[in-house]
């Protein structure tokens, strides 16, 4: 490790979560590297990790409550001493409490009372992570120069796999080393901030075409690979546009444009489409569409209804047709049996980069799954199999395709 850090004030914030015990591999390390390290813990965090712990591993014991006899004012002598505030794990409740401003106790009362600079490491449950409070708080932070070292995705409390899981400990000491160093935190391989500077158009959802006001002709997408694709690329530091028709938790900073018919999907893609340089088309616009829909809802009493059905807009075909130079178009082939056979057919006839091909047939992938299965095929031959995983490591197969293109 280098020796830059050596005799830095750290202050390591632990809050209540079931990674807190990770914390511990994160002080030795950065006590091994020079760092003078003062260890601050919530007294939820006590219920994981004790604080006899921290208190042998750390440069000083751990520091928990407001009132201390020794010091009147710890947050203060904290924040203003330290070179660099570290909260590994994040809790959501310490996220809130941060963004909202809210002192609830010694941790959350000293990053406020800095101007250091402040990183923090989320972990919980992935449901939590998406919630859109969480992402909100989370983009609220980064807009003031919090540095956040996104969770990893793996397996978490309960049996669950997902993410939501704390960033590993060798990656949280480099980020705090980097910051230090004045050289900033860049996600690490496997996790590269790649689309820095890229302008990324995501659709994601399955479009709502109505027969009347009440009914709808649509599809089983749920929106899940196409809003994980967003979230991917803001994380390898896109400037990400989704067009959405669902409700899912968007990705901090990033712009979301509800719509719900393929028209409308139509018409913001268009809009956005021309100052991008990646267009992901990943969203399920249904194929057809009520002619006229009925202005008064349909009854069983007047028979049955006769339902003239026109075909929606080709987006994806539109797309390719209005394109920018440079531009790279992506398109998604949600198919049954020769599923990849008839993406390919797809690729040529609409004059895209990339076509992934998505049996959704098969098990566990594809509509509503948390897991998908895909074969990336390109424009120049090319093809990349990517079997069953979940949906976030399916949008970074497919980004790094697309970053191949771009460079």
């Amino acid at each position: 490790m280098s020796s830059s850090i050596e005799g830095r004030r750290i202050v390591l914030g632990v809050t209540g979560g079931i990674a807190a015990y990770k914390a511990i591999e994160v002080c030795r390390r950065l006590v091994d590297a020079g760092a003078h390290v003062i260890p601050v813990m919530t007294d939820d965090a006590t219920r994981f990790v004790g604080e006899v712990t921290f208190s042998a591993l750390a440069s000083e014991p751990v520091q928990k409550s407001l009132w201390s006899e020794a010091d009147p004012i710890p947050h203060t002598h904290l924040g203003k001493t330290a070179d660099l505030i570290l909260v590994a794990p994040a809790t959501a409740r310490f996220l809130g409490c941060y963004a909202a401003g809210i002192s609830d106790g010694l941790l959350t009362a000293t990053v406020l009372a800095t101007r250091a600079p402040v990183i923090v490491c989320p972990a919980m449950h992935t449901e939590m992570w998406e919630h859109a409070a969480v992402q909100e708080n989370l983009a609220t932070l980064a807009r003031r120069g919090v540095i956040v070292v996104p969770p990893a995705e793996g397996r978490l409390a309960g049996g669950d796999a997902g993410l939501g899981r704390l960033a590993d400990p060798a990656e949280i000491v480099a980020a705090a080393v980097a910051v230090l160093e004045g050289r900033g935190y860049q996600v690490p391989s496997g996790r590269l901030r790649d689309f820095d500077g890229r302008r990324v158009l995501v659709s994601a959802g399955g479009t709502r075409e109505p027969i009347d006001p009440v009914r709808f002709i649509s599809n089983r997408s749920s929106g899940k690979q196409g809003h994980a694709l967003a979230r991917a690329a803001a994380d390898r530091g896109a400037d990400v546009i989704l067009v959405t028709t669902t409700n899912r938790p968007a990705p901090p900073g990033a712009k979301v444009v509800r719509v719900d018919t393929a028209a409308s999907m139509e018409e913001a893609m268009l809009e956005h489409a021309a100052n991008a340089d990646v267009v992901i088309m990943a969203a399920a616009v249904a194929d057809f569409r009520p002619k006229v829909p009925a202005e008064a809802k349909l009854s069983k009493a007047d028979g049955l209804p006769d339902i003239l059905l026109e075909p929606t807009p080709d987006i994806l075909r539109e797309l390719g047709r209005r394109r920018p130079v440079g531009q790279v178009l992506v398109g998604f082939a949600a198919e049954t049996g020769d599923a990849v056979e008839r993406a390919a057919a797809k690729l040529t006839a609409k004059g895209v980069d990339l076509m992934v091909a998505n049996d959704v047939s098969a098990a566990g992938v594809g509509f509503d799954h948390d897991t998908n299965a895909v074969t990336i095929l390109g424009a120049d031959g090319g093809r990349r199999q990517v079997e069953l995983s979940s949906k976030r490591q399916v949008a970074d197969a497919v980004l790094d395709s697309v970053a191949g293109l771009l460079d």
